[in-house]
């Protein structure tokens, strides 16, 4: 479980400079929080531009309060992260609503579109703001018109943060623990037996583990997406559109799921082909694999599924 701080709840709201602190004061509580229990809150890069006084935006607020509190407020805010577009899924050409308005490139369309496709994410807001409520409705509308809504949830207190995250399953904290939830939770999956030995050896990384889990859980939900025919579903055919094409570059998620290249079929045919699950004297192929952007790993899969 991820948690956003939203943007939109930061617009030129505070009268006075003290109100801010006071709110950005609430903020750091829940970050705190969050760090307690192994979590990150992740935010905006352009967190920073945002207006939080008719004539001030939050960096020009910030540089106005005490050494102490500007100087941790400013590593934060610009050092620290986690910046939630570094790692973002959904796109500018992907339309989210929230009550009529656009919140695409927003932490708020960011949340809808996870929450909508398996991966779990909630929004802390400032206060007090116009967002002190919850859920959010976020609609999601395809190019067709078709619209998608989805509840996520909003929190704006330290306390009701606290209460989430110990309700909440555990994070991550090993590669060992990373393999036992996924053999038991991927029940659609076959894993080879050695399947996770290549993390042995490695530092463990949080953000690269909950990366593989979603990877994972999207293959998982793919691999019940096929009808007896072999054919795929509807929610097959929306899970392919979503991870298994999308464009390159700058703006653009691009493809959770790839096909290896003609190249790196012949130079790692060896290391992309595995002992047959079913029949010891066979083997199988598999030069699909899922992207971890957070690391360099990736899940080797076969195909056709």
């Amino acid at each position: 479980m991820d948690l956003l701080v939203n943007d939109r709840s930061l617009h030129g709201q505070f009268v006075t400079l003290a109100a801010f602190r006071g709110a950005i004061g609430r903020v750091m509580e829940i970050w705190r929080v969050a760090h307690r229990f192994g979590r990150a809150l992740y935010y905006h890069r352009n967190l920073a531009q945002a207006r939080v006084t008719p004539e001030m935006t939050m960096l020009q607020a910030i540089q106005a309060l005490k050494t102490e509190e500007r100087r941790a407020l400013m590593q934060w805010l610009t050092r620290h992260g986690p910046f939630w577009e570094d790692a973002r899924h959904h796109t500018p050409d992907d339309w989210l609503e929230w009550d009529g308005e656009i919140v695409t490139d927003t932490a708020v369309g960011e949340a809808g579109w996870c929450c909508l496709n398996g991966i779990e994410r909630v929004l802390v807001s400032l206060t007090p703001s116009d967002w002190e409520f919850s859920p959010v409705s976020i609609d999601w509308i395809s190019g067709t018109g078709a619209k998608k809504t989805v509840a996520v949830e909003n929190h704006w207190t330290s306390e009701s943060v606290e209460a989430l995250l110990q309700a909440a399953q555990a994070p991550l904290d090993s590669w060992r623990q990373l393999e036992a939830r996924a053999r038991t939770r991927c029940t659609e999956l076959t894993f080879d037996a050695n399947a996770f030995s290549p993390l042995e050896g490695h530092p463990f990384v949080s953000g690269a583990a909950d990366r593989l889990h979603v990877v994972l859980d999207t293959l998982n939900r793919f691999k019940s997406c096929f009808a007896a025919d072999g054919r795929r579903t509807a929610e097959g055919h929306e899970l392919y559109r979503k991870f298994f094409t999308g464009k390159k570059g700058k703006g653009g998620r691009g493809a959770v799921f790839s096909d290896s290249s003609d190249d790196e079929k012949r130079r790692f045919k060896q290391e992309m082909t595995f002992r047959h699950p079913e029949k010891a004297d066979e083997t199988i192929f598999c030069p699909w694999y899922g992207k971890i952007g957070t690391s360099q790993l990736r899940v080797h899969f076969s195909w056709p599924v």
